[in-house]
C-alpha cells in the first residue's frame, strides 16, 4: 500500500512541477513579445532580413516605401505582397536613403 501512495505522490508532484513550468515559460514569451510592441497599438514591425533589424512601418515608412516604389517601379504594390527579393532590395534601398531612424 506504500508504494501506491509513493506513486500517486510521484505523480502530482511532477504535475505540479509541469504546470508551474509552463506558466513560467508563458510569462517569459509575453515579456519577450512586450518588448516588441511599440506605443501605437496598430503600428506594425517588420523584419528586415537582409541587415537583421526590425523597422516600425508607420506614416514615415509608407512614405519612404511610395518614394521607392515611384522611383523604381512605378506601379504601387502592397510590401506585404512582394517576394523576399523584393522586399530586401526595399531594404536595401531604404538604408541607402534612410533617417536618423535607421
Amino acid at each position: 500500500m506504500k508504494t501506491g501512495y509513493r506513486y500517486v505522490s510521484f505523480l502530482f508532484l511532477t504535475a505540479a512541477l509541469s504546470a508551474s513550468a509552463a506558466v513560467v515559460t508563458r510569462a517569459g514569451q509575453d515579456e519577450h513579445r512586450d518588448e516588441h510592441r511599440d506605443d501605437h497599438h496598430d503600428q506594425k514591425r517588420v523584419y528586415d532580413r537582409s541587415h537583421k533589424d526590425y523597422h516600425n512601418w508607420d506614416s514615415n515608412e509608407d512614405r519612404y516605401y511610395h518614394q521607392y516604389f515611384n522611383e523604381n517601379h512605378g506601379e504601387y504594390r502592397d510590401y506585404s505582397k512582394l517576394n523576399r527579393r523584393d522586399q530586401d532590395n526595399y531594404w536595401k534601398w531604404r538604408h541607402e536613403h534612410g533617417d536618423d531612424n535607421h
